[in-house]
């Protein structure tokens, strides 16, 4: 481990340099703070994407790959199985891999009012609150593409909306004849010449606008910061306040210092570091007297839907990420979500696959041969319709304490969640896909699955912040109740997982965070000086 990094007297350490860590970084730096970024992972640079996070299998394997090293264990409804490739260890974080859809949470997600009551009575911090750091995270992560039309308080977008292929254009046209109101969905990229469209996988070009583009990079040119990789943090050393946390780095441990420290490990990494963080101080975990570290996880839903253009789009299997809408975001009084392209086509293997879903849930079921004669309706379906393009409908998810990462994961790596559907969500769940099939009843469609479908992507709501310490884990700022200068910036903070995609929202809290972390330093540096505040 390089000495001067061990010996500098840094004014922040940032755990984690996914899109928390790495908008926390970039800000702090640019408020001429002094920033070491820690990541578990290897800065694997702008290379092409190499193996799938989802394809190594030795924890060495699967660093290179920039996975988690380790399988994450799941327990849904009392099943236990493993996931793989929905958490990235790397420069850059899951980011790396993420879709890129930057998305603004409606007013109705953050706030409560009496028309639109919110389910936890509201954030602390108000969407207002909230406004000039969605800007500023737009601007950071280049966003372009259309406002929606259905909101009345839109902000424009820092970067005009992109050209679209013709099949897209028709399906928005058609859309709109069907009275529905689509916009060009808001992407965090610069399209610059020669795009490989790397949402879903790493980007080579630095195109794709993440936690390494966009953070971590412009944080390390101010030069204020530096990113120490391949290193794992261990432990949180702290009372009242942070003294030191411990590391351990091609096999040598040792412990660095800061003056205040930013925890962005993510929904389920940050739980996990806080719970194996325990002392006689905080016997139960750091930050744990309220026994909520871990607790309240949730996801989103996933409802996908094929789509199919109509006459003239035959042969165009095109795979595009355009085009959203808000219809039923909020609808019937029913808190739902944002509908969205994929950016994937259906042809006749999925659709096959989706037709023998639904017959193995009918009540023919028993008749088995009969569920070898789909494939002739597939077949003719995808000759004469063509590839189908694929929406997904994410549906809010809420949360409930017994949805929790376990306290085995207190183990280094070992990460394992239990989370069961709740009969609100189930029902919720019903009345999404009745709106989807009512708002898309002009056109052609079919769900590609009957089982709800969670987005273990979007861990979130494992710290939350709120004003009351028995209720959160978190102050409004994002500070550990009862430790004075450790600080969170990743999805974890979030009371409730909102319509959207939670990137944005984690973006504009860590540029939050990090102004707030600085107004509290800044006396504490001027003291240091001898200069008063």
């Amino acid at each position: 481990m390089p000495e001067d990094i061990r010996t500098a007297d840094w004014d922040v350490i940032v755990i984690g340099t996914g899109i928390g860590g790495g908008m926390a970084a970039r800000r702090l730096s640019e408020l001429g703070l002094s920033v070491l970024m820690l990541e578990k992972g290897a800065d694997l640079g702008d290379t092409p994407s190499g193996l799938p996070m989802n394809s190594a299998n030795s924890p060495e394997e699967r660093l290179s790959a920039g996975a988690w090293p380790q399988p994450i264990t799941a327990e849904l409804d009392g099943t236990s199985f493993p996931l793989d490739g929905m958490i990235g260890a790397a420069v850059g974080g899951t980011s790396l891999y993420y879709a890129a859809t930057l998305e603004r949470p409606e007013r109705h997600d953050i706030d409560h009012s009496n028309e639109r009551p919110h389910p936890t009575g509201g954030w602390p911090v108000s969407h207002k609150e909230l406004a000039p750091y969605f800007a500023m995270a737009e601007k950071y992560f280049h966003i372009s593409g259309e406002t929606d039309p259905l909101d009345p308080e839109a902000a424009p977008l820092p970067y005009p909306p992109r050209a679209l292929s013709q099949t897209d254009q028709n399906i928005i046209d058609g859309l709109r004849r069907e009275g529905l109101h689509p916009y060009q969905t808001h992407m965090a990229a610069r399209f610059i010449p020669g795009c490989e469209g790397c949402f879903g996988r790493r980007c080579p070009k630095r195109c794709k606008m993440d936690g390494r583009s966009a953070g971590v990079l412009p944080a390390i040119e101010s030069g204020r910061a530096t990113v120490l990789d391949r290193c794992t943090v261990t432990a949180i050393e702290a009372g009242d306040s942070v003294t030191a946390i411990r590391c351990e780095r091609d096999g040598e441990e040792f412990t660095l210092t800061a003056r205040a420290y930013v925890l962005a490990g993510g929904g389920l990494g940050t739980p996990a570091l806080l719970l194996r963080s325990r002392s006689e101080h905080w016997p139960e975990g750091l930050g744990n007297r309220s026994d909520l570290v871990g607790r309240n996880l949730m996801f989103h839903l996933s409802e996908i839907i094929a789509l199919w253009p109509g006459k003239g789009n035959k042969g165009d299997t095109a795979e595009s990420r355009s085009i959203s809408l808000r219809d039923v975001y909020y609808a019937q009084g029913t808190r739902f979500g944002l509908i969205q392209s994929m950016g994937l086509n259906a042809g006749y293997g999925e659709v096959l696959y989706a037709m023998q879903g639904r017959f193995d849930r009918s009540a023919l079921r028993r008749l088995r041969p009969l569920r070898h004669g789909l494939r002739i309706p597939a077949r003719m379906a995808a000759k004469l319709l063509g590839p189908a393009k694929l929406f997904v409908g994410v549906l809010e998810d809420l949360p409930y304490a017994e949805n929790r990462l376990l306290p085995e994961s207190s183990l280094t790596d070992k990460l394992h969640f239990r989370y069961a559907i709740s009969e609100e969500l189930t029902q919720r769940r019903l009345a999404f896909r009745k709106a989807m099939r009512e708002s898309f009843r002009g056109s052609r469609t079919m769900f590609m699955g009957n089982t709800p479908q969670l987005n273990f992507a979007h861990p979130c709501g494992t710290a939350r912040f709120g004003d009351d310490p028995r209720t959160s884990v978190l102050d409004r700022d994002c500070k550990l109740h009862g430790v004075d200068n450790l600080y969170v910036a990743d999805s974890s903070f979030m009371p409730t997982s909102n319509g959207v995609n939670p990137s944005l929202t984690i973006a504009a809290n860590a540029l939050r965070v990090a102004e707030r972390l600085a107004e509290d330093l800044r006396p504490r540096l001027a003291a240091a000086v001898g200069l008063g505040y």
